[in-house]
């Protein structure tokens, strides 16, 4: 079963979504216009119900199949999507580009967002399954935890999901191509807040101050001895200092510096044994040079764990839209955070990744989602609600 004919028919109105969600893009919770666009279509679909609010700004389609036995629910999968731009500035010369500026999709969600809106679509009109297919689009990945969000809402238990998946597109890898793995796929993500006091003075009397430039460089350096020499070398993780803040001119001393920094795993253990060695490795430097050290370890998005047969599934199913030799099962665990970690706690699914061509990165003020994607995302959510779900 290769790309959906009419999500081929659909290709220019979905990308059209795609482009009028890129030109006006909305930052974590504050999605007025998105999720009421979002709201508009999926109730002119003809959903069978459409439901707004949900963790705040997230928007939650309902779509019945026409299969199966009368009276029986069936199950329920729920396909998600998230809608969240960045705060950054777009330096593409586009005719759709941002029209706000500090605020672009960087990340692709205008891409996410309107494949799993023509997947609605077409759900809604053959409605060719039995059970139920739930469309989440979520606020607040890029930061805000709006899965999390969602959750505490009460999706799962108000919409009864069984199952859930989710999708990110890839750059560097080929339209067309999927990749995903069984168990853990993305790292939890964990903020470190330094903040150092030791003694100002004149730089050129050292000796009578307590410096934190030295102690933070030192703080820097050291720290990195602990996934080299603690963390077990067939195990995963990331230290990084990201910012350093200490000092106005050049011949004072400071006082203060601050670090911040951030700390990924893919293993419970490993997390937690970053955190102890964090807090006593900074306190222990700091004390060594009679400065004090305030440290915090903020703990962030968990471990984005694939569940296995459903990981398993979900490869089946791209392999039927693009042929199995596109599709990568085996693929190396990335040190990015995805907040889509938290539904996985709570509900059996799959995280998979779909081919964005030779793009910009990620993150990157040059970057745009590719649509030629979009028959490939968009039929890959309709195949797995009419496989998983066929009466």
């Amino acid at each position: 079963m290769p790309i959906v004919n009419r999500i081929s028919d659909l290709h220019a109105e979905i990308t059209a979504w795609r482009r009028d969600f890129h030109a006006h893009p909305e930052l974590l919770y504050d999605l007025p216009r998105t999720s009421a666009v979002v709201a508009d279509k999926l109730k002119a679909f003809g959903c069978d119900e459409v439901v707004p609010g949900i963790g705040r700004t997230g928007v939650v389609g309902v779509i019945r199949g026409a299969k199966g036995r009368a009276g029986s629910p069936g199950k329920t999968i729920a396909l998600r999507a998230d809608m969240d731009a960045l705060p950054l500035d777009e330096i593409n010369d586009l005719p759709y580009r941002s029209t706000t500026p500090g605020k672009m999709h960087a990340c692709g969600h205008d891409g996410h967002t309107a494949m799993l809106l023509g997947a609605a679509r077409h759900l809604a009109e053959t409605r060719n399954f039995a059970g139920t297919a739930v469309v989440i689009f979520q606020p607040a990945e890029e930061g805000g935890a709006g899965a999390k969000a969602m959750i505490e809402d009460g999706l799962f238990e108000r919409f009864g999901i069984d199952e859930v998946y989710g999708m990110h597109n890839w750059p560097g890898q080929p339209v067309g191509r999927f990749a995903t793995r069984i168990g853990p796929i993305m790292a939890a993500q964990d903020t470190l807040h330094i903040d150092i006091e030791g003694v100002g003075g004149h730089a050129a009397r050292p000796h009578l101050g307590i410096d934190t430039i030295l102690v933070g460089c030192q703080i820097v350096n050291q720290i990195q001895s602990i996934v080299s020499r603690n963390v077990d070398p067939l195990k995963n993780a990331v230290v990084s200092i990201c910012l350093f803040q200490a000092g106005t001119t050049d011949n004072v001393i400071p006082q203060t510096a601050k670090l911040l920094g951030t700390a990924r795993s893919l293993a419970p253990e490993v997390r937690d044994l970053l955190e102890a060695r964090l807090t006593k490795m900074i306190a222990s430097i700091a004390e060594a040079y009679g400065a004090k050290a305030k440290f915090e370890y903020r703990r962030g998005y968990p471990v984005l764990v694939n569940h296995g047969r459903e990981a398993e599934f979900a490869a089946a199913v791209a392999g039927d839209v693009t042929g199995a030799d596109n599709v990568d099962t085996g693929i190396p665990p990335f040190m990015g955070a995805e907040d889509f970690a938290y539904m996985l706690q709570k509900r059996p699914g799959a995280f998979v990744f779909v081919g964005n061509g030779d793009s910009a990165g990620l993150h990157n003020p040059a970057y745009n989602f590719n649509d030629e994607v979009i028959p490939y995302g968009t039929s890959y959510w309709v195949r797995l609600v009419e496989t998983a779900l066929p009466g």
